[in-house]
C-alpha cells in the first residue's frame, strides 16, 4: 500500500486514490489495470506493444474478476505506456 516514487501504490490506483499528472497522461498511464502492471512490471512488460505476457496477465484477471462477478473496467493493458522510470 506504500509507493515507490515515482510510482503509486497499486492501492491507491484501485481504489481511485490516485490521480495521473500531465507527464503520466503523456506516457499513457492513465487508472486502470494496466497502470497496475506497470506499476509492477513496467520494464519488463509495457510500452512494447501487444505480447503474450501482458495478454496472459489480462487473462487471469478477468477470470478473478469473473468469479468474483466484478466488472473489468477500463484500461487493461500496459501495451503503449511508458514505463515509470
Amino acid at each position: 500500500m506504500t509507493p515507490q516514487s515515482p510510482k503509486p501504490s497499486c492501492h491507491d490506483v484501485i481504489t481511485g486514490k490516485w490521480t495521473p499528472s500531465a507527464a503520466d497522461r503523456a506516457a499513457g498511464r492513465v487508472p486502470g489495470y494496466g497502470v497496475i502492471t506497470n506499476i509492477i512490471n513496467g520494464g519488463i512488460e509495457c510500452g512494447k506493444g501487444q505480447n503474450a505476457q501482458v495478454a496472459d496477465r489480462i487473462g487471469f484477471y478477468k477470470r478473478y474478476c469473473d468469479l468474483l462477478k466484478v466488472g473489468y473496467g477500463n484500461n487493461l493493458d500496459c501495451y503503449n505506456q511508458k514505463p515509470f522510470a
